[in-house]
């Protein structure tokens, strides 16, 4: 059955219009869906690797437009969608965790997000609400996105073959790693939001409009 998913899934990802799907996915998931594009980007870097460098460039852009999606989502309609959206797929209690992350980082809190599993659609919509610079935001987006996705196409272009080899021969082993190292970034996305019981470090010093970050 395993082995049956992957074939059926590697033919999807070398579809023509595949490129367009991973667009669609990478521009969703930086303002509103749960869901990270990376495994379909990583995917169709192994089903054509030679494309593997485009696919990073898509992914990156279309992530990079959906972060300004869910900068203006933070902006406009921070509490009639902003707050609802991150109750609604289960980032609600670490809404204030990402308030203290700009208060003590700033810009490098977007490079940080848009380049590790922390959800990136948490600090775009952060960003909006706080007022960030544009610019500045952008250009931290596009640093972080390219990091990791153009990270993902350049390896996949240079060693696409051997590691899609490694996959058909060990594919429960493989499936199996990657299962572990999501259930590790769930986790690890979990302390995001901190510990319940303890004070909120960031108490003392907000701001009155970083206060309604705080949800009761």
């Amino acid at each position: 059955m395993l082995r049956g998913l992957y074939n059926w899934t590697m033919e999807k990802a070398a579809h023509p219009h595949a490129v367009w799907w991973l667009a669609f996915f990478c521009f969703i998931e930086a303002s509103f869906f749960p869901i990270p594009p990376h495994p379909l980007l990583g995917l169709m870097c192994l089903a054509e690797p030679k494309k593997a460098i485009r696919f990073g460039l898509v992914a990156t852009f279309a992530s990079v437009l959906g972060g300004l999606f869910g900068y203006g989502i933070g902006y406009f309609l921070f509490d009639a969608v902003g707050v609802p959206l991150m109750a609604a797929i289960g980032l609600a209690d670490s809404l204030p965790a990402a308030r203290c992350t700009f208060d003590e980082y700033g810009v490098a809190a977007v490079i940080i997000a848009a380049a590790t599993p922390v959800p990136f659609k948490l600090l775009t919509i952060t960003a909006g609400f706080l007022g960030m610079s544009l610019i500045p935001f952008i250009l931290a987006s596009v640093a972080g996105r390219a990091l990791i996705f153009l990270t993902v196409g350049i390896l996949f272009r240079a060693f696409g073959a051997p590691i899609k080899r490694v996959i058909d021969k060990y594919l429960g082993t493989v499936t199996t790693v990657f299962v572990v190292l999501v259930v590790g970034g769930i986790l690890a996305i979990t302390q995001l939001g901190g510990d319940e019981d303890e004070a909120d470090p960031c108490a003392a010093t907000q701001s009155p409009a970083a206060e309604r970050l705080t949800l009761n």
